[in-house]
């Protein structure tokens, strides 16, 4: 996939992004760049090999999951402002 300067520039002014034409082919030729190693990536044949988390086999040292502090919702829930049904009120500010 490549793309074309029309396309550049759209996307430029769709992010509101002021370009200069020097600024829009630069642009174009360093995403084609990218674009071109993602098709070399993905023309990679990976059949047969395990997906990891990590590229390096490591162990990851892990904690007990024990509760280290107290529940202290009642005490919040008294000094918020509103609440109800344990949840804290706020003013809607999205229409």
């Amino acid at each position: 996939m490549s793309l074309s300067l029309e396309q550049v520039r759209h996307v430029a002014r769709l992010a509101r992004i002021e370009l200069t034409d020097a600024d829009a082919e630069a642009t174009l030729a360093k995403l084609n760049g990218i674009f071109g190693l993602i098709e070399e990536m993905q023309a990679v044949d990976t059949a047969g090999v395990e997906p990891m988390s990590h590229p390096q086999d490591l162990a990851t040292r892990l904690r007990d999951d024990a509760v280290t502090e107290t529940d202290r919702r009642e005490a919040f829930q008294r000094i918020a402002p509103q609440t109800e049904n344990g949840l804290y009120l706020v003013p809607k500010v999205i229409e």
